[in-house]
C-alpha cells in the first residue's frame, strides 16, 4: 500500500548550481566529464531483460566486450534510481530500455519486501519516497519494527532510513527523529560513528572502527532531518563528522577509509575509493552546507583532484570510452590484512600501527570494477532535481 507524499520533507536538498559552486576553483569542467561518463556508463550495468542492475560491472581482457556484469543488487539499482531521476525522463528511458527512473524505483519497493536484508528496505523506501513520490506503507512498516526490534543495526542502514523518512516528510518525521537519536547515541567525542549501532554489540576488534561510509551516510542523515525540522543540533552533530573527516583529508584530497571512534584518527588509509571522491564526499557536503553548515567546497574539489592525479598510481581511473570509473586505487594484499592487523592494534592501543606495513603491502593496483551505485550517487550529488517529471 502507498500514498502520496505530503507535508514537509518531500523533496530532496535542491543541488542547483553545484557545479556552478566549483566553477571558479577550476573544477567544472572535470565533473561534466564525470557526469556525461555516468550517463554513457549506467546501461552497461542494467540488463534489459530482467530489469536488474548488476552488483558490479567488470573489465573484461579476454575477446568479446571490452566490459561484463557480475551478480545483481537491489540496493545498487535504488541507488541508481535516485541517480537516474535527475537525468530528464527521456534520457531515463534511454538507459532503462524505456522504463523511468520512478518506475524503477517502485519495482524495488516491491522487491525489497522480500528481502530480508534492512538496508535494502531502507533504500528502496528512500528512492520510492522522493523518486515515485509515493510513501510505501509496508516498506515503512518494516523499518519501524527493524529498530522497534532493538537488534543491532548498520550505521549505514540506520542512516538510510532517517534519509527515508525524512524524504517522506510528514508523520514520519517522528519516525526519522527517534531513529536519529539511536545514531547520535553512538557518535564518538570526535565525531566519528562505528559501523554497527550500538558500538559494543561487536567484537572488540572492530567495535572502534568506522568507514567513511559509516559517516557520510549520518551527515547526511543529519543535515536532511535538521532542514526538516529547523533542529540547529542535528547540523551540529553532522558538522562535527564532517570536520574531523576533513581535517583528516590526504594532501592528495584522499579521503581515507578507516577511522577510531575513540581518538577520530584514522585506522587504515586504503583503498582510496573513487566514488568517496566524485560523489559520496560532495553529495553529503554539499547537503550540510545547504542545511546551514560550513562550506567545504575547497576540500569536495581537492578530493575531484585526486581522480585524475592520484599518487598511489599512474593508470588513469577515468575509462571514458567506458563511461566507467574504475572502483579503487588500493594495496596488493590478502583479504583486507592491513585493516585487520591495523583494527587489533589500535585495539590494544590506539594510534599503535605495525611498522613496515606500507613497503610489505605497497599501495599500486587498480581494481578495474565499476558498480552502478558509484555512477548513480554521481548524477545524484552534481544534478538538481528534476520537477514533475516522474513516471
Amino acid at each position: 500500500m502507498s500514498a502520496d507524499v505530503q507535508g514537509e520533507g518531500r523533496d530532496a536538498p535542491s543541488a542547483a548550481g553545484r557545479i556552478a559552486r566549483i566553477e571558479s576553483l577550476g573544477a567544472g569542467e572535470q565533473v561534466r566529464r564525470l557526469v556525461e561518463a555516468a550517463r554513457r556508463g549506467l546501461p552497461s550495468a542494467y540488463d534489459v531483460d530482467s530489469g536488474a542492475f548488476a552488483q558490479t560491472v567488470r573489465r573484461s581482457d579476454g575477446p568479446g566486450a571490452p566490459v561484463r556484469r557480475e551478480g545483481t543488487s537491489l540496493r545498487y539499482a535504488a541507488m541508481a534510481a535516485l541517480g537516474l531521476s535527475r537525468l530528464p525522463v527521456e534520457e531515463q528511458r534511454s538507459v532503462l530500455g524505456g522504463t523511468t527512473a520512478a518506475e524503477l524505483a517502485r519495482a524495488t519497493g516491491v522487491l525489497a519486501l522480500e528481502q530480508a536484508d534492512p538496508g535494502a528496505v531502507a533504500i528502496a523506501a528512500w528512492a520510492v519516497a522522493e523518486v515515485a513520490g509515493t510513501i510505501d506503507v509496508a516498506l515503512f512498516a518494516r523499518l519501524g519494527a527493524e529498530v522497534s526490534s532493538g537488534r543491532p543495526l548498520p550505521t549505514v542502514t540506520l542512516s538510510w532510513m532517517v534519509t527515508a523518512a525524512v524524504a517522506a516528510g510528514g508523520d514520519l518525521l517522528e519516525m526519522a527523529t527517534a531513529m536519529s537519536a539511536r545514531l547520535l547515541a553512538a557518535q564518538g567525542s570526535h565525531g566519528i560513528f562505528p559501523h554497527v549501532v550500538p558500538a559494543d554489540s561487536q567484537n572488540r576488534w572492530r567495535r572502534h572502527v568506522g568507514s567513511f561510509a559509516d559517516q557520510v551516510y549520518p551527515i547526511q542523515a543529519l543535515a536532511r532531518l535538521s532542514q526538516a525540522r529547523g533542529d540547529a543540533g542535528l547540523v551540529r552533530a553532522a558538522q562535527a563528522t564532517a570536520d574531523r573527516l576533513c581535517e583528516l583529508q590526504g594532501t592528495a584530497g584522499q579521503w581515507w577509509w578507516h577511522y577510531d571512534v575513540r581518538t577520530g584518527d584514522v585506522v587504515e588509509r586504503f583503498p582510496v575509493y573513487s566514488v568517496h571522491q566524485h560523489a559520496m564526499a560532495p553529495m553529503t557536503l554539499f547537503d550540510l552546507a545547504d542545511a546551514g553548515g560550513t562550506d567545504r567546497t575547497s576540500e569536495i574539489v581537492r578530493g575531484l583532484r585526486w581522480i585524475e592525479d592520484h599518487p598511489e598510481v599512474d593508470e588513469p581511473l577515468l575509462a571514458e570510452s567506458l563511461g566507467l570509473i574504475w572502483r579503487k586505487a588500493g594495496r596488493r594484499e590478502w583479504a583486507k590484512t592491513v585493516r585487520r592487523i591495523s583494527a587489533v592494534t589500535t585495539a590494544i592501543r590506539p594510534g599503535m600501527h605495525v611498522p613496515g606495513l606500507d613497503r610489505a603491502f605497497p599501495v599500486s593496483r587498480v581494481d578495474h570494477e565499476c558498480r552502478p551505485y558509484e555512477l548513480g550517487w554521481l548524477l545524484y550529488a552534481w544534478l538538481p532535481p528534476r520537477q514533475g517529471e516522474s513516471a
